[in-house]
C-alpha cells in the first residue's frame, strides 16, 4: 500500500518502508543522545547556569515550595541550582560586607513569614557595620525538613562564599541519628551525602535504604525531564519573583500550634532513660565547626512553643515530651562545653503567643525578638577587641 502526494507536475510515491526506516532512525538518534548524555552527565553543570543575579535578583532564601503557581517559588533537589538562585551568589559582593550565614531548619528559612519577615531579614533591617567600616549582611541559608546532617551539607556548600560567621539555629528534633536521612533532600543527593559522611566519619550508614541512587536510566534527558523541567521552572519564575517579591504562600488561616497535648512520653520510640548521647548527631555540629576552620560558628538552641494546656506537665509541646528535650538541653550544653564551641540557649527567648503552626515556627514579631537577640551576638564578633 502507497500513499502518494503531488508535488510540481511530478508524484512522489512514499512506502511504509521508507516511513519505518526513517522512524527507526529518529529512534536510534533520540536512543544515541540519551546514552551520550547520560554519560557526560551535565545536569550539575547545568544548574549552576541561572538567569537570578543577572536578569532577575537573587532569592532572598533557597527555593522551596510546594505550590509554584501560588508561591512562585518551587522544591529542588539540585544544590547548585538552589544557591545559584540565591542572592548570596550576586556578583557585586566585595570586602566591604561581613557576611554572615543562618543556618537551619524551617524556622529559620521563614515559614509562614514574607522573606523580608525572617530572622536573616531582620537582621539585615538593623543595618549594623563593623568597627572597620563593613556592613553586615545576613544570608538566609536555611531550609525546611528537620536534620543537622542537611544543615551541614548547606553549610558547606556556603563556604564558598566566604562567610566571617556562621550562625546555627538547632533543636531536638534536628538530632536523632535515626531520622537524619529522612530528609528527602538527603535522599535525592545521595552521592553528596554518602561524601559528607565518609569524609567526617559521622556515625550514619553509607547504604542507608533511604538513598535514592539513580540508574543509567535515571541519567538520561528521559529519566531526568522532571528535574530538567524543575530548573527551567525556576528561571521562569524568576519574572514572577522579581516582580512580586512573592516566594511563599501564606494561607489567610491555619491550624495552630496545639496547646492541649497528648499523655504519651515516646520520643522517636524512645522512653524515658533509654534516650543516650550516642542516639544525637552531635558528632555533626563538630563536623560543622571543624568544617568552618577559622570562621566562628554560634550554635544557638532555637525557641520552642511552652505549652500550658492539657499534659503540658507531660510534654512541652508537640515535638518533645520534657524528659527528652531537658535530657537534650543539657548535653548539648554538656557537648558545647567539653568541645568548645560558641553556643546559647534560647530556648524560652520567645512568648508562647508569638509561634504560628508548628512549636518552632514564629510570627514576625516573634522573628523579630529572636533577631535582636541574634544581632546582639552579632555584635560581640564585629567589635574590635
Amino acid at each position: 500500500m502507497t500513499e502518494t502526494q503531488r508535488v510540481g507536475k511530478g508524484v512522489m510515491k512514499i512506502s511504509w518502508g521508507f516511513i519505518w526506516r526513517v522512524l527507526l532512525k529518529t529512534f536510534v538518534l533520540f536512543a544515541a543522545i540519551n546514552i551520550v548524555y547520560a554519560l557526560l552527565n551535565p545536569l550539575p553543570v547545568i544548574g549552576r547556569l541561572s538567569l537570578y543575579n543577572v536578569l532577575f535578583p537573587g532569592r532572598l532564601r533557597l527555593p522551596y515550595g510546594d505550590d509554584p503557581d501560588r508561591s512562585f517559588n518551587i522544591t529542588l533537589s539540585h544544590l547548585d541550582a538552589m544557591f545559584a538562585a540565591h542572592e548570596i551568589q550576586s556578583a557585586d559582593q566585595s570586602e566591604e560586607e561581613f557576611r554572615v550565614l543562618v543556618i537551619g531548619d524551617s524556622s529559620v528559612w521563614g515559614f509562614l513569614l514574607d522573606p523580608t519577615q525572617t530572622l536573616a531579614a531582620q537582621i539585615n533591617q538593623s543595618e549594623m557595620q563593623t568597627d572597620d567600616g563593613r556592613t553586615v549582611r545576613a544570608y538566609n541559608l536555611g531550609y525546611p525538613t528537620m536534620s543537622v546532617t542537611k544543615d551541614l551539607l548547606i553549610l558547606e556548600r556556603g563556604l564558598i562564599n566566604h562567610p566571617d560567621l556562621i550562625i546555627w539555629l538547632v533543636t531536638l528534633e534536628s538530632f536523632p541519628k535515626v531520622s537524619q536521612l529522612d530528609s528527602p533532600f538527603l535522599q535525592l543527593n545521595p552521592d553528596l551525602t554518602r561524601e559528607l559522611i565518609t569524609r567526617h566519619a559521622l556515625d550514619l550508614d553509607t547504604e542507608d535504604e533511604r538513598f535514592e541512587d539513580p540508574t543509567f536510566w535515571n541519567r538520561t534527558i528521559v529519566g531526568q525531564r522532571r528535574e530538567l523541567a524543575q530548573l527551567f521552572k525556576l528561571q521562569m519564575l524568576g519574572v514572577l519573583w522579581s516582580g512580586s517579591g512573592v516566594d511563599h504562600e501564606i494561607p489567610e488561616t491555619y491550624n495552630e500550634r496545639l496547646e492541649d497535648l497528648p499523655a504519651d512520653l515516646d520520643f522517636h520510640n524512645f522512653m524515658p532513660g533509654k534516650l543516650s548521647t550516642n542516639e544525637l548527631a552531635f558528632d555533626v555540629l563538630e563536623a560543622g565547626v571543624q568544617a568552618a576552620g577559622d570562621i566562628p560558628v554560634v550554635i544557638i538552641n532555637e525557641p520552642v512553643f511552652i505549652s500550658k494546656g492539657e499534659n503540658s506537665d507531660i510534654r512541652y509541646n508537640f515535638y518533645y515530651p520534657r524528659w527528652a528535650y531537658d535530657f537534650y538541653r543539657e548535653e548539648l550544653r554538656f557537648q558545647a562545653a567539653g568541645r568548645g564551641w560558641d553556643y546559647v540557649d534560647m530556648w524560652e527567648a520567645l512568648p508562647d503567643t508569638e509561634f504560628t503552626d508548628s512549636a518552632i515556627h514564629y510570627t514576625p514579631l516573634g522573628s523579630r525578638i529572636l533577631a535582636q537577640n541574634i544581632i546582639e551576638l552579632i555584635q560581640e564578633f564585629i567589635q574590635e577587641p
